[in-house]
């Protein structure tokens, strides 16, 4: 059974706010059917070639993977492209921005995904901020100067059984090595965070207006808590509250704020329809 006077109390913090702050991590993209990847046996079990040659993944998630098994790192970022590209967001997203169109100051997403589906979601690009950058851009992996560029063109061919790339790697347009993707990775020392600044600014810009934000925090863990303690800072600079859905860890600091241990989709879809019965 839904905790309903927490659904209450949720559905008051979003009457009362003025504009929607998204702060989304891993466990947005679970309920669109994006593969979980916490824990090893999680990543392994979504990668099995990878768990077959215990390959862990801050080791494939790294720059070093480009340069010493290239055809495997593009194996596992040319997969995870694809099938970002090929999965539908789920229908929260869409009820995330229903909401804020009845707000003076709309909505801005902050998140540690990606995958891009805010964008392919109908979220204007200047309302997003990506913290870890983005598989849709590009990087030179040497780097041999300070460039981005879109992915678009880039059609990855990967034999999914042994995680391998089959075709030609994407290149750097300037100096004709390789490319990799413009992800913040471990170890990471020559990502080009210039997508990154720029979308922080953006969104500070758009915080200083607002005066009642509510943080709508979706699938963010503490093992890696970026996430988490972005929501903290808005709570605290901009007097905001704090909405935290989040299924195995959903306590929250303040008594004002409300935690829902439910997934992302699942929680968002009861809010929804307890607004729609109080309007009935």
């Amino acid at each position: 059974m839904h905790p309903v006077h927490l659904l209450h109390q949720a559905v008051d913090l979003i009457a009362q706010a003025d504009a929607l702050v998204i702060a989304a991590g891993a466990g947005m993209g679970v309920d669109s059917g994006l593969p979980d990847f916490r824990g090893t046996e999680g990543f392994w079990k979504a990668y099995p070639a990878l768990g077959q040659q215990a390959i862990p993944f801050h080791e494939i998630a790294s720059p070093s993977a480009f340069r010493r098994r290239p055809g495997q790192a593009w194996g596992f970022y040319g997969h995870r492209l694809s099938m970002y590209r090929q999965t539908r967001p789920h229908s929260g997203f869409q009820i995330v921005q229903q909401w804020a169109q009845t707000m003076p100051h709309g909505l801005s997403v902050f998140t540690s995904n990606v995958d891009g589906h805010f964008q392919s979601a109908g979220v204007g690009a200047d309302k997003v901020y990506e913290c870890h950058g983005s598989i849709h851009y590009l990087q030179c992996l040497l780097p041999c100067r300070d460039s981005i560029w879109q992915a678009d063109d880039f059609q990855p061919e990967v034999d999914t059984v042994q995680c391998q790339l089959m075709n030609k790697a994407p290149t750097c347009p300037h100096c004709g090595g390789m490319a990799r993707p413009n992800i913040l990775m471990f170890d990471d020392w020559d990502w080009n965070d210039q997508r990154q600044r720029q979308q922080l600014a953006q969104q500070q810009q758009w915080l200083d207006k607002v005066s009642r934000p509510l943080v709508i925090e979706l699938g963010a863990g503490t093992t890696i808590p970026t996430v988490r303690n972005f929501s903290h800072r808005v709570v605290l600079q901009h007097g905001g509250r704090l909405l935290r859905i989040n299924l195995r860890e959903p306590q929250v600091a303040f008594a004002q704020d409300v935690g829902l241990a439910m997934g992302a989709l699942e929680a968002l879809t009861a809010i929804q329809t307890m607004m729609g019965a109080a309007r009935a």
